[in-house]
């Protein structure tokens, strides 16, 4: 499936547009476009919001969703914060790239970095309604853990 991108004034054409980095890849990677200051620093407890300068076309019925990278998770602090987020079919604006420092130390995100990955997937919608009663099921209201530790 096609997905159109518009490339911003800031992207650098350098860098590639959102790619997988395998054939069998579900999240193609995306890059961060920060050549202001040709790098970000995150401090500790810190968020900020990433550009990767470019806007999508979503087909009706689709979304991308924004995942994090799991070398970066794992080798950082570094984490999308809002995992998994949703661009959703109508927005139009910058992709950007919420991302938390959830480490001890000050974490840099250089331009060009890969920051996230990007997984298209198809949207179910739903009507809701009010009912008086729900079906009995095994789990019941039980969450957050009722089920036991292991």
């Amino acid at each position: 499936m096609e997905i159109k991108i518009k490339l911003l004034p800031h992207f650098d054409k350098c860098l590639p547009l959102p790619t997988y980095a395998t054939n069998w890849a579900s999240g193609a990677d995306v890059r961060a476009q920060v050549l202001e200051g040709s790098f970000i620093e995150i401090k500790p407890g810190e968020r900020k919001l990433i550009p990767t300068g470019f806007c999508v076309e979503i087909p009706f019925g689709f979304e991308l969703q924004v995942r994090p990278r799991s070398g970066l998770s794992l080798k950082t602090g570094l984490m999308i914060l809002n995992a998994p987020g949703t661009i959703d079919a109508d927005y139009r604006g910058e992709v950007s790239i919420i991302v938390g420092n959830l480490g001890n130390s000050v974490e840099v995100i250089k331009h060009g970095d890969r920051i996230a990955q990007l997984v298209l997937a198809p949207v179910a919608r739903a009507t809701f309604m009010v009912s008086d009663s729900i079906s009995e099921c095994e789990r019941g209201s039980g969450g957050f853990g009722h089920t036991g530790l292991t």
